[in-house]
């Protein structure tokens, strides 16, 4: 807990000092730009529990590309895929892979929240756009953050179709049963070398966000290699985003394999909460999800250590945890379990994380080297360390 180091004196205190003038209501949906969304959209059911909701492709009018949307509980993930060569998407795709494009915010009132971002030095990704069918009215804008990741400002108090308008209703006789994921918890970027700050500063400027807690090398680091985080936050906390950004050591670190393999600044990962993270990651294993290696037996022992006074609130069985590889850490607030997955297609980029928040409101610092070790022996095996 000591490692962390709050900018302010505390979280509320932080949390006070963020603006007003873009109210988020949550993440809207995440958009993925990949090789084939028919198959990603099956994988994501199959393997994470994710149901049908809606399809815009060549039946629905569109003749460029193919999406389909997908849910579990709240969070909504649409995978979209080029139909011609021609297409702006294949840039997209050669140079990144199959990747997290837009990151989607909900908001009240779309055309406020284009106009506060875009006369604070946004650059424009989509001017505002009302989209409408049968179903009511949507209204869409969108802004670039890092790299060529955008931000879509999305108001659809107007609307109740299932999706956005120009999709259909997307009905499956496959239907795994959900997985217990319930909300994105939080989104990481990775960005270049000494362009943290940078993107900090613009987090602060153009969305009104805080900067809550920062991580430097001498807290995050292993024997070879080290990085650097920002967690920025908006003002009611339902959006955060960490900023990684790589730092000087031995050999090559997470960050720049992923900047290498992916040509650039973009999301590292997604973090999903879950209530039951036991029965999430047993479901999820048992599906051919892959997570990284567990820490050794010296990490398991030191957990009552590191739960402090949260010991005695602690619910969950240790030799359980250890099975199946979870992570504890523990904060003034109380404690939460994580776990990380592999990266999710060939090139070592996207991954996922899975948390389950007993009060605890850091991100797992006193878990870092542990996860960072378990990934430099993937980055070993992969060649790149």
């Amino acid at each position: 807990m000591s490692d962390i180091k709050n900018v302010e004196y505390g979280l509320e205190k932080i949390f006070e000092g963020a603006q007003d003038f873009l109210p988020l209501l949550g993440t809207d949906y995440v958009e993925f730009i990949v090789g084939n969304a028919k198959q990603a959209a099956h994988y994501y059911k199959t393997a994470f529990g994710f149901q049908s909701v809606a399809y815009a492709g060549l039946e629905t009018g569109l003749r460029d590309r193919a999406s389909y949307v997908l849910k579990q509980d709240k969070i909504r993930f649409v995978f979209t895929t080029p139909l011609t060569a021609d297409s702006p998407l294949n840039d997209h795709l050669v140079k990144h892979g199959d990747a997290v494009k837009i990151v989607a915010l909900w908001v009240e009132d779309a055309r406020k929240s284009f106009e506060e971002t875009t006369k604070r030095g946004a650059k424009v990704f989509m001017e505002p756009t009302v989209e409408t069918d049968e179903f009511g009215e949507v209204v869409r804008a969108g802004i670039y953050t890092y790299g060529e990741t955008v931000h879509m400002f999305v108001e659809r108090k107007n609307y109740n179709g299932a999706f956005l308008p120009g999709y259909r209703e997307w009905k499956s006789d496959y239907n795994p049963a959900p997985t217990g994921l319930k909300y994105v918890d939080h989104m990481v970027g990775n960005v270049g070398w000494n362009e943290m700050n940078t993107w900090v500063k613009w987090y602060e400027d153009v969305m009104g966000f805080v900067n809550f807690l920062s991580f430097d090398d001498k807290q995050i680091n292993t024997e070879y290699s080290a990085l650097m985080s920002k967690v920025m936050s908006n003002g009611n906390g339902r959006i955060k985003f960490p900023i990684n950004e790589p730092a000087e050591g031995m050999k090559k670190s997470q960050i720049e394999e992923y900047l290498d393999f992916y040509g650039g600044p973009g999301v590292q990962h997604i973090a999903i909460a879950t209530d039951d993270i036991i029965k999430t990651v047993s479901d999820l294993k048992a599906r051919g999800v892959e997570f990284l290696s567990q820490p050794p037996q010296a990490y398991y022992d030191a957990v009552p250590e590191r739960l402090g006074a949260h010991r005695g609130a602690f619910k969950e069985d240790i030799l359980e945890i250890q099975k199946l590889g979870i992570m504890v850490d523990a904060d003034e607030e109380g404690y939460l379990l994580q776990i990380f997955t592999k990266p999710v297609e060939d090139r070592p980029t996207l991954f996922y994380e899975i948390i389950q928040r007993m009060g605890a409101r850091g991100f797992g610092a006193g878990n870092f080297k542990a996860l960072f070790e378990s990934i430099e022996r993937e980055q070993a095996l992969r060649g790149t360390l």
